[in-house]
């Protein structure tokens, strides 16, 4: 317990975000640094609770009230030790993770919850300024070796969970550097590339190997990797974008949501694009199609491009201003948010579907939307259909498709490997972690499908410790 009463006495406060006029002009982080003040109060505010749900709303199970309450009282490292017991990595948590324990919070009952993300944030960043996260290389290095295949978040904690244990760890990236979504999915504005090369170094001096601009399956052979190595782990995400097939889809202007953000990730980091493939919104008029973070990532990479006008476009309905009596508390609530890139500027709908794309010249000018609502199906779940006379048109040069993923995509590595899909696409997975081809295991949105970072992070962890089951028991 932090203080007695300090939920009651401090209100919660976050440090917010710099000035729209201002963010808007760079690719740099947009939310502010809190001072010590202000973590010392928010601090504070974690309560005796008994029963602390937080836990089960964090998919990592960190130890929240312990490593607030010394938080509260400047024992830094002690609270950065607690962190890391759960948590491979509290820098990227701490900046870009929804915070499903906030809702969980037993303060957020009848008040406002915990700022428990920006807590995580301010330990880790006190931990690196302090000279607290220098490396810890294993004193003792096991004979056996892994290979993991991808380098994003559920890559990176599995490796660090081998490592840890003195295993040998190579990762392998198919991109110039690694990171995975981490680098080339989400904005710099939400989280600086900085902060991803600080881990990679700190993992590469604690002995983690890195191979990048590897191809397994192309560059390299599943039997190398079979031969060298004791376990392998992939890890290479879900990479195949839920398409839109309506008329017009094959005009021009219409991209994955996802190549989009890669590329202006790329131009932030300096690396090269290819000639001729270009994706930019400036002096564009932009429709956004989805609701979710990657649409809204979406919406604030093509304001700071220069877009004329963005418009999202969502076919669910519009969530309530409140938590809904359908997700009561300690869930995860149903309700309206707006995230950094919409309060900079957008048109939203909710309740819209697109039924053609119109072109001239082979290139997409407008939509053809229209309302829909939802009811109940044949099964019982609900489903839209489209409203009558609720057609209309929008002028679009340039359209986004940001649905999310339906599985691992063309990956020679798992066709030269002759590994199991699941129904939905993505790689089948027994209880042991393992696919189906012995002393292979999967870990994060490759197996389970896209989700949150933190839920990657959380899977890779949990797959590191399978493969250390494996392992001794092979090992006899």
């Amino acid at each position: 317990m932090s203080k007695d009463r300090g939920f009651i006495d401090f209100k919660r406060e976050e440090a917010g975000y710099r000035p729209v006029q201002e963010r808007i002009l760079d690719f740099r982080a947009v939310e502010n640094t809190p001072k010590d003040e202000m973590l010392h109060e928010q601090a504070a505010r974690c309560m005796d609770c008994g029963v602390p749900f937080c836990h089960t709303g964090c998919p990592l199970g960190n130890v929240i009230p312990e490593f607030n309450e010394l938080a509260y009282n400047n024992r830094w490292k002690e609270a950065l030790d607690v962190l890391l017991e759960t948590n491979s990595f509290p820098e990227f948590t701490g900046k870009i993770c929804p915070a499903p324990c906030e809702p969980a919070c037993c303060v957020g009952i009848n008040s406002e919850a915990v700022t428990i993300r920006q807590m995580e944030s301010a330990i880790i960043e006190k931990g690196f300024e302090r000279g607290l996260m220098a490396p810890k290389p294993p004193l003792v290095r096991r004979k056996e070796s892994v290979a993991v295949v991808g380098s994003g978040p559920a890559g990176l904690a599995a490796a660090a969970v081998l490592n840890k244990e003195g295993y040998h760890v190579v990762v392998y990236e198919d991109a110039a550097r690694p990171g995975g979504i981490l680098r080339y999915g989400i904005p710099d504005f939400k989280l600086e590339k900085r902060i991803v090369d600080r881990r990679i170094q700190l993992m590469r001096d604690e002995g983690i190997v890195f191979e990048l601009g590897v191809e397994i399956g192309k560059d390299l052979s599943p039997r190398y990797l079979k031969d060298r190595f004791d376990a392998i782990i992939l890890a290479g995400g879900a990479r195949e974008p839920r398409d839109l097939p309506v008329p017009g889809r094959e005009l021009g202007g219409i991209h994955s949501a996802m190549r989009f953000l890669v590329q202006q990730n790329k131009r932030t980091g300096g690396e090269p694009i290819r000639p001729g493939t270009e994706i930019l919104a400036t002096g564009r008029q932009v429709v956004v199609i989805g609701g979710g973070d990657t649409g809204s990532d979406c919406i604030g990479t093509a304001i700071r491009q220069g877009a004329t006008c963005v418009r999202q476009y969502e076919i669910l309905p519009k969530p309530p201003p409140q938590r809904s009596p359908r997700t009561p508390w300690p869930q995860w609530p149903d309700l309206l948010r707006e995230s950094s890139s919409q309060k900079e500027g957008c048109e939203r709908r909710w309740c819209v579907t697109t039924k053609e794309f119109i072109g001239e010249g082979g290139q997409v000018k407008k939509l053809r939307c229209a309302e829909v609502e939802w009811a109940p199906g044949p099964d019982g779940r609900s489903v839209p259909n489209e409203k009558p006379g609720s057609e209309f048109l929008v002028e679009a040069d340039l359209v986004l498709l940001a649905m999310g993923f339906v599985g691992v995509g063309k990956n020679l590595l798992v066709e030269k490997m002759g590994i199991a899909l699941d129904p939905r696409g993505f790689i089948h997975r027994a209880a042991s972690g393992m696919t189906s081809d012995p002393g292979t295991f999967v870990a994060g949105d490759t197996t389970q499908g896209a989700s949150l970072v933190v839920r990657a992070i959380d899977d890779g962890q949990k797959t590191g410790r399978a493969v250390i089951e494996y392992l001794c028991k092979r090992r006899g």
